[in-house]
């Protein structure tokens, strides 16, 4: 198969995002005729059907669909360049790219961010909400100058710096019988319909340690890998959880209450970037202050580490453990 005609990738990827050829066409500054010209050859040659028409619009196949994922990793690289050569050129007084997990990217370090930049107002910041192994991920290949994840994922081109410790606190729907109590134990949790967090996440796997170690038999009723859906099942009605405080103080006002959990269960996560090159300062400046705002976060909502039975100490250690030995 020959090669790719540029022009015919930047105007698939046109109609896709704009959905008409008429649309396409002003996006990339040429006539509607070159526009479907374009998609036509494209099509001829790739050998597959990338669009239906609905009424006066463009509908693309799930086959488009597919390829538009590997175009849009392409386009991203390419406006990465643009992007760096232009910073290079104006040299601007700062730029720094931030990708962060769920539990922090939902409200909490977006207002550190906003409190970050008003004492620097030339600073210019790109701020992404991804998955752990995601942010990971973009640290490793240079997407992003500064990563938040938790804290027991590893890569051999990523250093990281734990951040201050969060327990992990309880979560339920307003008016639950269970919220008259100030501390709630794992036995408290009997027969509850249960609302989980992902296997593929370290709290996961400490919570259900903890639950197994003391006897404890929760109805797993739903399953989710993000601590927004489940204090948003939790404040429907849906059940009880245990997730990380920046979440479960998010979700506050919208029909949930938090309480604290014994044995504590830590989050953990960590502040990552590149092993190979020198942090930028204004990334280095960015950690120092986040930690601190992540400190003083959790002494004030009064989150305290109460006193541990030996099982809960022990399901603690051997969950950091397992999470560094996975």
């Amino acid at each position: 198969m020959r090669r790719l005609n540029p022009r015919q990738i930047e105007a698939f990827r046109a109609v896709v995002l704009t959905g008409s050829v008429g649309a396409a066409a002003s996006l990339i500054s040429v006539t509607q005729p070159a526009v479907s010209r374009l998609i036509r050859d494209l099509q001829q040659h790739l050998g597959l059907v990338l669009f239906e028409r609905r009424g006066t619009g463009l509908v693309p196949t799930s086959e488009a669909l597919s390829l538009y994922g590997e175009v849009e990793r392409a386009f991203v690289g390419l406006d990465r360049i643009a992007e760096m050569a232009t910073e290079l050129r104006t040299r601007r007084a700062g730029f720094l790219r931030i990708a962060a997990l769920p539990a922090l990217a939902n409200g909490f370090l977006p207002r550190f961010v906003g409190r970050f930049l008003a004492d620097r107002p030339k600073l210019d910041i790109v701020l992404s909400g991804l998955v752990s192994h995601a942010v990971v991920t973009a640290v490793a290949h240079g997407q992003c100058d500064l990563g938040f994840a938790e804290a027991s994922l590893e890569h051999a081109a990523v250093q990281k710096e734990d951040m201050p410790v969060a327990p992990m606190v309880a979560v339920l729907p307003q008016g639950h019988r269970l919220a008259r109590k100030a501390t709630l134990r794992p036995a408290d949790f009997e027969g509850e319909s249960f609302i989980s967090l992902g296997h593929s996440t370290l709290s996961r796997f400490r919570i259900d340690r903890v639950f197994a170690e003391h006897g404890v038999t929760r109805i797993m009723r739903i399953e989710t890998p993000l601590s927004e859906i489940a204090c948003s099942l939790a404040g429907a009605g849906a059940g009880v959880s245990l997730c990380e405080p920046f979440t479960a103080t998010e979700y506050a006002t919208r029909g949930i209450v938090a309480r604290p959990f014994e044995p504590r269960i830590d989050f953990e996560f960590a502040a990552l970037t590149v092993t190979q090159r020198s942090m930028p300062p204004v990334a280095r400046d960015f950690i120092d202050a986040f930690r601190q705002h992540v400190a003083e976060f959790v002494r004030r909502e009064g989150w305290k580490r109460a006193p541990a039975d030996r099982a809960g100490r022990a399901g603690s250690r051997s969950g950091r453990a397992a999470g560094s030995a996975a």
